[in-house]
């Protein structure tokens, strides 16, 4: 039997899906792409009916591979020892599955026409997960079915796959969340929650932004490591651009890219990254300078020009309001706010240079675009009082005229009430 065909259906494994045939695509073996069926005449299905209709359901069976393709073996007997006769091979190995993976997701003509990368086996190899059972035959550290299921190899943006943004995290914690396997290689378990309540977590679970990173985003998926001290600030920058330019312009950039500090880990944590509010700056950064010191002072400044920005946007937003409620057109004031709103996001970029007089400008944008709003605010407030104070008269002589009105009224029932 070819050999090649046999090792498809696990082989694929490693990828999670392919993309969809071209109009001429072809199964490996050179049958065309059909949805394959729970064939009742082939023979494997006689005792393993299960994992055939799992199968079926996956990207592989659109590409033509059936069980013998993979395990080897006579589709067309029914019965032992016949059906296991030939090149049988029943259920691989972990070390084997990567072998067989390999074999297909290594070849960079076959994967091409899928759009696939033809890297994953070699960069898994380097991984820890890989060197642990490549190199130490542990066979508690993953294989590629392990995260991929063997029979139904579903593609990433299908839901139900295991390596759908959402499903990652979940994924990675059948093993990260178990205390008696971690506690084998001194890995903490709460890896995984902490991220659930982290900005990252937050943003992916609760709002739908698959732009945020997941597991795999961080440590990569078949490269699974952690970033070490001196490439933390560049796997950080591959989302927050803006922020790691300004970072790699300060003094703190330097030091981390030289490896002498933890770059983006000293002031946010790893797995619960959070965003450090305005008036906790300072705090962040007493963890490495202390009080008293040009660094500490220099945080404080910071801190200072932060929450007054954030304050000052606060008081922007509420005069705008006003605005509305006073009745006036604010198209203007809603484009000057997001003018504020613009510096204020880029002070929250800029801080990370550590450069006061960036900050100083961008903090003097947002005070002087609150200030002219709440200018006109207290204006169109002072017109509004002054509107409601000139009906005061107003009102009186219409009251007048009714009590007038009703007096007169009295009179004339009165006299039309005498003989």
């Amino acid at each position: 039997m070819n050999g090649g065909p046999m090792l498809v259906m696990i082989a694929m494994a490693v990828g999670g899906g392919l993309g969809r045939p071209g109009p001429h695509a072809t199964a490996v073996t050179g049958a065309p792409v059909v949805q394959s069926p729970l064939d009742t005449t082939y023979g494997c299905v006689a005792c393993h009916a299960d994992k055939r209709a799992a199968f079926v359901q996956g990207v592989h069976a659109e590409r033509g591979i059936r069980c013998h393709d993979c395990h080897g073996g006579d589709p067309s007997a029914f019965a032992l020892p016949a059906a296991h006769r030939g090149r049988f091979i029943g259920a691989p190995g972990k070390v084997a599955i990567v072998a067989l993976c390999g074999s297909c997701h290594s070849d960079p003509n076959r994967m091409r026409q899928y759009g696939l990368p033809s890297g994953q086996v070699a960069e898994f190899r380097t991984s820890r997960h890989g060197r642990l059972l490549l190199v130490g035959h542990d066979l508690d550290a993953p294989t590629c079915t392990d995260c991929h299921d063997a029979h139904t190899i579903l593609r990433p943006d299908d839901a139900r796959s295991t390596v759908y943004p959402t499903n990652i995290p979940t994924t990675c914690a059948r093993c990260h969340e178990d205390k008696v396997l971690m506690a084998k290689y001194r890995l903490p378990t709460d890896q995984v929650e902490r991220y659930r309540q982290s900005a990252h977590g937050v943003a992916l679970f609760r709002n739908q932004n698959f732009a945020s990173p997941t597991c795999v985003g961080c440590h990569g998926s078949h490269a699974a490591l952690p970033p070490t001290v001196g490439e933390i600030a560049n796997v950080c920058e591959r989302c927050h651009i803006l922020v790691g330019q300004a970072f790699d312009r300060g003094p703190h950039g330097r030091a981390a890219h030289a490896g002498k500090i933890a770059g983006c880990l000293g002031c946010h944590s790893n797995h619960g990254t959070e965003r450090v509010p305005a008036e906790h700056i300072a705090a962040a950064c007493a963890k490495c300078h202390a009080a008293g010191t040009g660094a500490y002072a220099l945080g404080m400044q910071i801190q200072q020009r932060a929450v007054q920005a954030t304050d000052e946007l606060r008081a922007a937003q509420l005069a705008v309001a006003q605005l509305s409620l006073a009745g006036r057109q604010t198209g203007d004031a809603r484009f000057r706010y997001q003018t504020a709103v613009t510096a204020y996001e880029q002070i929250a970029q800029a801080q990370h240079s550590l450069d006061p007089e960036q900050l100083d400008d961008l903090a003097r944008q947002v005070r002087s675009i609150s200030r002219d709003l709440r200018g006109m605010a207290s204006v169109a407030e002072e017109q509004r009082w002054e509107h409601k104070l000139l009906l005061v008269p107003v009102w009186f002589l219409a009251l007048a005229s009714l009590v007038l009105a009703w007096f007169a009224l009295r009179h004339l029932e009165g006299k039309a009430a005498r003989p």
